[in-house]
């Protein structure tokens, strides 16, 4: 609020400021306005202080309720005697490269289903292809079901085989007019943030994208994977430098045009 810092949302537990300091929009800070005591703290002890206990069951019950009663089609959440509960969330697929399918393989049947049958693991040959972008999928899951087990349960879906730390779940929300994206810890539970945040998807929607490139685990891809994103990244380097080329070519013609026109021309 001070030093006008920013920084996202997943990196604020490794910030630490000193706002006594003046930066160069503003005046020297006194000790009651900096953003931290005078004896600098982590940010990450401040958040684990007022991390809220966990729910008793009374406040589930009656999160449910409320959530239930916003609910505009069948799918209500049910509390169980244990204390657990079940619902479903809808997941967005935005996956911008093509996943791996076993080739030749019907989609799987109901019967398959009921006998967990895995059809991806009774062939060896593999296809690509690219996903349906922003396809919807709707998975009926329990308040003890994490984030990791929700990417395997899609990707099982869709029988994909591809290593499921490729992919990362990511929760979308609205605010002032801005759609932020937040990536979840693979530990984290789903359906009690659709529980917190209600029925309306506008609110928060669940993503699955591509993992990020900077935390993805190259070991879990294959060698002629790795090919292709060199030959991909070669090929948008090559075009890059025709545009830049295409670019400057351009403005010269026009500079080399504007002299043409101005010669013999006082001044």
């Amino acid at each position: 609020a001070d030093c006008r810092y920013t920084c996202h949302q997943e990196c604020r537990s490794l910030i630490q400021l000193d706002c006594r300091r003046p930066g160069p929009w503003q005046g020297q800070l006194s000790p009651e306005s900096t953003l931290l005591p005078p004896r600098s703290q982590n940010v990450t002890q401040t958040v684990e202080e007022e991390k809220p206990e966990p729910p008793t069951v009374q406040e589930i019950k009656q999160k449910i309720e409320k959530y239930n009663a916003k609910v505009t089609n069948c799918l209500l959440m049910k509390l169980n005697d244990d204390g657990t509960y079940t619902g479903f969330i809808k997941v967005h697929l935005k996956l911008r490269r093509p996943v791996t399918v076993p080739a030749g393989i019907r989609p799987p049947s109901i019967y398959d289903a009921l006998k967990e049958v895995n059809l991806a693991e009774m062939t060896d040959k593999r296809t690509s292809f690219y996903l349906p972008l922003d396809a919807i999928k709707q998975l009926h899951i329990s308040s003890t079901t994490t984030v990791s087990e929700v990417i395997q349960g899609l990707l099982k879906k869709f029988m994909v085989v591809d290593n499921p730390q490729k992919f990362a779940l990511f929760k979308e929300m609205r605010k002032d007019g801005q759609v932020l994206f937040q990536k979840l810890p693979l530990t984290e539970y789903p359906l009690y943030l659709r529980l917190l945040a209600g029925p309306d998807t506008d609110v928060l929607s669940f993503v699955l994208k591509e993992n990020e490139t900077g935390e993805v685990e190259w070991d879990a891809f294959s060698i002629p994977e790795l090919q292709n994103f060199l030959m991909i990244l070669d090929k948008e380097e090559k075009d890059k430098i025709q545009q830049v080329h295409r670019k400057y070519e351009r403005f010269k013609q026009r500079l080399q045009q504007t002299l043409k026109e101005a010669r013999g021309k006082p001044g």
